[in-house]
């Protein structure tokens, strides 16, 4: 773990719905819900939503920069909220709800303006963001029931989420059909097939499935690492098998009742690739998953290449300075 781990704070709503969308990422140290850029010491829930504190609902986030860079919460950031509405978020309104990026040092300002400035000049969105970026106050946790409420209220929480229509706002406006159209262009035609229409390539007759030199394999659409070589094992499939993700943040499972079988689908989380699926029928010795990827879902980067690939962090795990 890097010793120059730093804070980044989001307003963006309701603080249970900004938690989610950076939770368990790689890099990601902690994540605290809470108030800030009021004037009122140690302000109350009651408080705050009476909108006479001046306090945004926020979450605060412990990061690595050199695992997640700031850029990258940025990203995600912009892609969890209506940046348009600065008046509150969904059905959520008042002051207390208003989105804000509270910047803790110029290099965040000057990354948020600048990411501001691109998403308005994108036309993706019909209205100016509307987004603020303000220096970062006092922060306040929020009571206890409130931090990872997502895990101790599940079903409440999928529920509100839900009916807030964020999860609705969030589809229609990000990875729409012009955005697949531009990924189209930079993928092979079965690289588009298997990370956006959960294809399944050929076994034995693709990249990796016989691949022994050490290295990561990382999402061919983001970037973002995924396997190591460290846990790749030969299954007799025909795809590429791991034990285990390089991080368990990075990927997301989801029921998968296609083609008339129940099985455990793998997509990666930054970018929402479809990768494969899991089973339980791996070594027992290595855990008992067998994590059965397409290589049209993943870019191998070898051992020699990971610091010119801007992966050298990752050196260590192979026993290289």
């Amino acid at each position: 773990m890097s010793e120059n781990l730093k804070k980044a704070t989001f307003a963006g709503g309701c603080f249970w719905c900004m938690v989610t969308p950076f939770d368990e990422l790689p890099g990601i140290h902690g994540i605290v819900s809470g108030y800030t850029g009021g004037h009122v010491p140690n302000p109350t829930y009651e408080q705050v939503c009476s909108e006479t504190t001046g306090h945004q609902e926020a979450v605060q986030i412990t990061y690595d920069p050199d695992v997640f860079p700031y850029r990258k919460l940025l990203g995600i950031y912009w892609q969890s909220v209506d940046p348009t509405d600065g008046g509150g978020q969904f059905f959520d309104r008042g002051e207390s709800y208003r989105p804000v990026i509270f910047y803790h040092d110029e290099e965040q300002r000057q990354a948020a303006e600048e990411t501001k400035a691109e998403l308005d000049a994108s036309g993706r969105f019909d209205k100016p963001i509307a987004v603020t970026i303000e220096p970062a106050s006092e922060f306040y946790p929020a009571e206890d029931y409130h931090q990872d409420y997502h895990k101790k209220n599940p079903l409440r929480y999928k529920m509100y989420r839900k009916g807030s229509g964020r999860d609705a706002y969030i589809k229609r406006h990000w990875n729409t059909d012009k955005d697949k159209e531009a990924l189209r262009s930079r993928l092979t035609p079965l690289q588009f097939e298997v990370t956006q229409n959960n294809a399944t390539e050929h076994p034995f007759r693709n990249e990796f499935w016989d691949n022994h030199r050490e290295g990561l394999y990382v999402d061919i659409v983001s970037g973002a690492p995924l396997f190591s070589s460290k846990d790749k094992f030969d299954s007799g499939c025909g795809w590429p098998s791991f034990a285990k993700p390089l991080d368990s943040g990075g990927v997301r499972e989801e029921e998968d009742l296609t083609h008339g079988m129940i099985r455990t689908e793998v997509r990666s989380r930054e970018a929402d690739s479809h990768l494969g699926h899991v089973f339980n029928d791996g070594p027992r010795e290595l855990g008992g998953l067998r994590y059965c990827i397409n290589s049209a879902a993943l870019r191998f980067i070898p051992v020699e290449d990971l610091e010119q690939e801007g992966y050298g962090r990752y050196k260590s795990l192979f026993g290289q300075a």
